[in-house]
């Protein structure tokens, strides 16, 4: 029983079960925004591993495969950037801006929410991972010396939120780019997946926003944090 809890294929099973269940039930809940396919396998994988009282540390080493897939499914998103090069040129400017202050700002909300609602300082080091990609953020995490599984639930719960919410906060964004370049950096992988089913360019530039935000904090936040805890 303890080597088949161990098992990759297992864990592998059971996770694209629960992403199939999710979309499933979602269709069936005629497509609530309030309640995606995502929240609804997380749920459904959440209750699984309680009810069996299984630990998060040998879910994530069982499903090594999945979370290796990350990295280049990461990558795999610049192919529909690359379709829209001309007009990431034209916009270079602006993107960049909003690039830099959405970086610092999405750290520092973070950590000031984390601070004020008196966590634990590795609590508060997790958060400050909370608009990264998973990928990237894990890697930051390790720096900063911040709870690595605290981290990635930060992450999936809030890109799923951001999914949920771009619709009411977004909708008077009419320019695909814009909408999804800010999709992108707040609301990470899940929010550029539901960039992609708006339009292949608000994907695009989600994808755009997703993978710069990620470069640009990594550069500088564990030197910043390095700095605070001086």
């Amino acid at each position: 029983m303890s080597s088949l809890m161990h098992s990759p294929l297992l864990w592998l099973t059971v996770t694209l079960t629960c992403y199939q269940a999710g979309f499933w039930l979602h269709r069936q809940l005629r497509e609530p925004l309030w309640f995606p396919p995502m929240l609804i396998a997380l749920c459904l994988l959440i209750g699984g591993l309680l009810a069996f009282n299984v630990p998060y540390d040998t879910y994530f080493q069982g499903n090594q495969f999945i979370h290796f897939l990350l990295g280049p499914a990461t990558v795999a998103l610049a192919v529909p950037l690359y379709q829209s090069l001309p007009r990431l040129k034209a916009a270079a400017g602006p993107l960049g801006l909003t690039l830099v202050f959405g970086s610092v700002l999405g750290v520092a909300s973070a950590m000031s929410l984390a601070w004020l609602l008196n966590l634990s300082h590795g609590s508060v080091l997790a958060f400050a991972t909370r608009a990264v990609t998973t990928p990237m953020a894990l890697g930051i995490a390790e720096k900063v010396h911040a709870p690595l599984a605290l981290a990635s639930a930060i992450i999936i719960i809030s890109g799923i939120i951001g999914a949920m919410l771009v619709e009411p906060l977004l909708g008077f964004i009419r320019t695909d780019m814009a909408r999804g370049f800010a999709l992108g950096m707040a609301a990470h992988g899940v929010g550029t997946a539901r960039a992609l089913q708006i339009s292949p360019t608000c994907g695009a530039f989600a994808a755009l926003g997703m993978s710069l935000n990620g470069v640009l904090t990594a550069l500088w936040l564990p030197a910043a944090i390095g700095m605070w805890l001086r």
